[in-house]
This record gives C-alpha cells, sequence and structure tokens, in this order.
C-alpha cells in the first residue's frame, strides 16, 4: 500500500499566531511579558483603585480600531496598560473592602496559564481525558469536606447564581417527578420556594428563570442577627400546603452577601427531613469554612442538605470561575442530561465513559478545576483555612474598631468576614446619614485610597467592610474609618449649613 504523497501548506502570516510545536518560544516571551506588566502594575499600586470615571475611560476604548491590528505584543501592551492595568481594580491591595472579592493564590495562577494553553474542554472525554478525573476527585474530596455520603456528587460551575440555579432546577424535578405534561403545565404555577430576607437574590432569578410563577419565592424575615428561623420555615411549609401549594426546595445560607451570617443549619434541616422538603444550602461565600482549622463547626448540619453551592473563587482564594454545586443523591444529576449523538450519546454511560456534560448546564467549559488542584497539591487545604481564618479575624476586630467609635453605627456581627455599619454620630438625622454615607463611599472610590461596598438595610443606607485580604489590618482599617468619616462628615456640614441657610428667616 502506498501512501498519500502530502504537499505541505505554505504558512501564512495568520499562522505564526497559532501556539503549536514551531511558535513555543513566541508564546513564552508574550505570556513572560503579559506577566511582567501584570507584576509592575501589582507592586506599583499606590491604591486598590485609581478613581477613574466611566466618562473618563470610555473615550479611550472608544477610539480603538479593532478592525486595525498593531501587529505587535509590546505595543498591544502598552495599549492594554492605559484602558485597563492603569485603572484596574486591585483585590490584593489590603485596602479594597467591598465585595466578595479575594486575592489569588500563585498556585491557582499556575493552574490558570496551563489550563488557558491546554484549553481543555470539560464536556466529553475526549476533550479533557485527565481533567475529567482531576475535576471529579475534586468533587468528592469537597462532598466529603461537606460530609454529604458516599452517594454524592457534582460538578464544577461559574459561579454561585449558576450552582443555586442548578441545584433549584433538580429540586424542581423531583418536585414533578412523575408528572405527565399537563400535571406539570398544572402543578408548576403552585411551586414554591422559601428562602431568607438575608439571602442572596439568585433565587429570584432561578424561580424566573425555571418558568414558576411570580410569587413563588416566599421570603421569611430574619431578626436583628439576619439569620432565618427554623420555626418560621416550618410555619411557611405549613401555610403553603394548607392553601394546596407545594414546596420545591428550602434556601438556607451559609454566609449571606451582606451581614456574612450563617443560618441555623442542622434545624433548618430538620425541618426539611421531616417535612420531606428539599434543603438546597447556599454556601458560596462560607465554603472557606470546610478548611477552616478553628470555625469548621459553624457550618454543622450542612451535611444533611441535598445540595449545596461551593465558591470557591470567593473564599478558598482562586481566580475567577471557580465554583461548584454538590449533590447528596448523584441520581438527581440525571434532570441536567441530555443526549446529543454527536457528544455524548446515551451508549457511552453503558461503556462507562465520563462526560461531564451528562451533569453540568453547561457545554463547552473551563478546565477551572485545575486551579484547585494544584492549588491543594503545592499549599493544601490546612493553609488555605488559614487564610480565611486570617480575614474572619480581621473583620471581628473591624467590628470592634467601629463599634467603640462613637462616629458610626455597626450591625450584626459577622460569623465571617463581613462589617455592616455607617457614619451616624449622635444627633445626625437619619436621611442626612444616608446621603453621607453615600457620598463617602463614592469619594473614597474617587480617591483611590480605598474601596468600600454600600447597601441597604431596612430602608436606610449602611456601608460594608468584606474582609478577603489577610494581608489587610487593623491600621488599615483604622485608616479607611477615617477616611469615610472625613468624607461623611464633611457632607454633612455642608448640606446642614445649606438647610440651615433655605430656612433661616430674613431680618
Amino acid at each position: 500500500m502506498t501512501l498519500p504523497v502530502h504537499t505541505a501548506t505554505p504558512p501564512t502570516p495568520a499562522r505564526a499566531h497559532l501556539l503549536h510545536d514551531g511558535t513555543v518560544d513566541d508564546y513564552r516571551a508574550a505570556v513572560t511579558a503579559g506577566a511582567d506588566r501584570v507584576a509592575r502594575r501589582v507592586a506599583e499600586a499606590a491604591g486598590p483603585f485609581t478613581g477613574v470615571r466611566p466618562e473618563q475611560l470610555a473615550p479611550l476604548v472608544d477610539a480603538i480600531d479593532l478592525d486595525r491590528p498593531l501587529r505587535d505584543t509590546t505595543a498591544a501592551l502598552d495599549e492594554l496598560d492605559e484602558v485597563y492595568l492603569r485603572d484596574a481594580v486591585w483585590f490584593h491591595h489590603p485596602r479594597y473592602l467591598a465585595h466578595l472579592n479575594c486575592p489569588v493564590v500563585i498556585p491557582a495562577l499556575l493552574g490558570e496559564a496551563v489550563l488557558s494553553a491546554v484549553n481543555s474542554s470539560m464536556d466529553t472525554w475526549d476533550q479533557s481525558a485527565g481533567g475529567t478525573l482531576i475535576e471529579r476527585r475534586l468533587i468528592d474530596w469537597t462532598a466529603a469536606r461537606i460530609g454529604l455520603g458516599p452517594a454524592a456528587d457534582g460538578v464544577f460551575t461559574s459561579g454561585g447564581t449558576q450552582s443555586n440555579l442548578h441545584a433549584l432546577l433538580l429540586a424542581r424535578e423531583e418536585a414533578l417527578a412523575g408528572a405527565n405534561p399537563t400535571d406539570r403545565r398544572i402543578l408548576l404555577p403552585q411551586l414554591r420556594i422559601i428562602t431568607s430576607a438575608a439571602g442572596h437574590f439568585s433565587v429570584q432569578k432561578a424561580a424566573k428563570l425555571l418558568g414558576l410563577a411570580p410569587d413563588a419565592v416566599v421570603v421569611v424575615q430574619t431578626g436583628p442577627d439576619r439569620q432565618m428561623r427554623a420555626g418560621a420555615v416550618r410555619h411557611e411549609i405549613s401555610r403553603c400546603r394548607r392553601v394546596g401549594l407545594t414546596v420545591l426546595a428550602v434556601v438556607a445560607t451559609a454566609g449571606t452577601t451582606d451581614f456574612g451570617t450563617i443560618d441555623p443549619l442542622d434545624e433548618i434541616a430538620e425541618v426539611c427531613a421531616t417535612s420531606g422538603v428539599w434543603l438546597h444550602v447556599d454556601a458560596a461565600y462560607g465554603c472557606g469554612l470546610l478548611v477552616s482549622p478553628t470555625r469548621r463547626h459553624l457550618l454543622d448540619g450542612i451535611e444533611r442538605a441535598d445540595s449545596v453551592t461551593v465558591d470557591y473563587h470567593k473564599s478558598f482564594f482562586q481566580p475567577v470561575s471557580s465554583s461548584a454545586v454538590l449533590v447528596r443523591d448523584r441520581r438527581t444529576l440525571r434532570h441536567a442530561t441530555w443526549h446529543a449523538d454527536y457528544l455524548n450519546p446515551a451508549r457511552m454511560v453503558a461503556e462507562r465513559i465520563p462526560n461531564q456534560v451528562d451533569k453540568s448546564l453547561q457545554t463547552t467549559r473551563r478546565f477551572d478545576a485545575l486551579k484547585l488542584w494544584l492549588t491543594l497539591r503545592v499549599m493544601g487545604p490546612d493553609a488555605i483555612g488559614e487564610l480565611f481564618d486570617e480575614v474572619c479575624d480581621r473583620a471581628a476586630q473591624a467590628w470592634q474598631l467601629a463599634s467603640a467609635d462613637p462616629r458610626f453605627e455597626v450591625l450584626t456581627r459577622s460569623a465571617l468576614s463581613t462589617v455592616v455599619f455607617r457614619w451616624r454620630p449622635a444627633g445626625t438625622a437619619a436621611d442626612l446619614a444616608d446621603a453621607a454615607n453615600l457620598h463617602a463611599r463614592s469619594a473614597l472610590a474617587a480617591s483611590g485610597l480605598a474601596v468600600v461596598a454600600g447597601t441597604r438595610v431596612d430602608g436606610r443606607q449602611y456601608l460594608k467592610f468584606t474582609v478577603l485580604n489577610p494581608a489587610t489590618s487593623t491600621d488599615d482599617v483604622a485608616y479607611v474609618l477615617d477616611l469615610i468619616a472625613e468624607h461623611a462628615g464633611r457632607y454633612a456640614h455642608t448640606h446642614a449649613v445649606s438647610t440651615a441657610d433655605l430656612t433661616c428667616p430674613v431680618g
């Protein structure tokens, strides 16, 4: 047999940009140059932000002609520095105290570099091979940390919002199990989800995406501690059943976004078990406690959940995205399965070929599990837990500082790393305090010296520290509190004077 003679296709300039055996030196040089730019910015960052405004930066981006390439890596990085890196928000900076964004560990960044270059897709075995087994091993490890039992399973997701949607999809299908299409149409509007007033908005979003009724989410109010009460959950389950409604799930939270509070998981689990209702625990924030050497007990009861959301990119110090949804009974994952002949035909199940798309809401999906794998293999879980304990300790110290300061009012002390407070010295009108706190947050960001978050509680404006950087010190916290008081006080003084001038009688 004569083998066909292949004539090599002459290389084109465009092919020089592809990663292959002939361009590995260019790849290495380009990635090194990019890493050098980031390293320089990290080393030189005087604050977490430059304070740039959208109207300042947008014209620079809009002026770039994307149809006219620079054809030079250095020139492209120079341009990128101007439109992105110079004004990036740096979560590694100790005075970034705003959202649930963490500084990232170096082993995870190594994983990011590797997975981007190899570009595995996690939907099928023949696109990922070892990546499939690594992800499955990490799911098993996380399920064991939670204590879900030997039948547990799960899959990596893009984040907590997708994980909550996925879990509630499974719960919906379990609630409708055995119903024919006609019955489904009748039952669907009768389904309800019970969650906390302090829970994440993604529960409401999931209900909408799942085709539930506009009033499908039953919100249980919390007390001053911002925790959902097991008794209130029991009451709502009974009330729903009395009026012919079906509770498809109760969503408890292990780390509310605003308050960092943890619902009484064991008590709520008991209510769900005796009522036969699916329990989902949103531990997107609090999952760091799974590796904490001192605080793991705060998650007691999570092992009784039917499904759990974890966000490694919040409290495991991983780059976005790195998250997962886990279930107690792997059989429930079948509700997300769809077999396509070209991709994951049903025969592959009998052949024991592990295709992750059989479990996932996504098809093409990055190998984000590699970041966590390398973090565990280099640092180990105890080191991650120590970092998370540090930020929880720092938040407790921040709460004490703000509580002892007469310039501030402080709300519930968090079990995790959040502090909710506001500037309001004695005698300051509530409306003026609201406006002053809004101004202080904006002025602080514009200065670039610090970034804090804001929220509304009981109709009033508050500020929020979310401490996720172990490098943040009590001196950093005290400095930011002083800056807030300075901005808020100046605003309040100016506007109080202005109001007085307007109401002063003319002599």
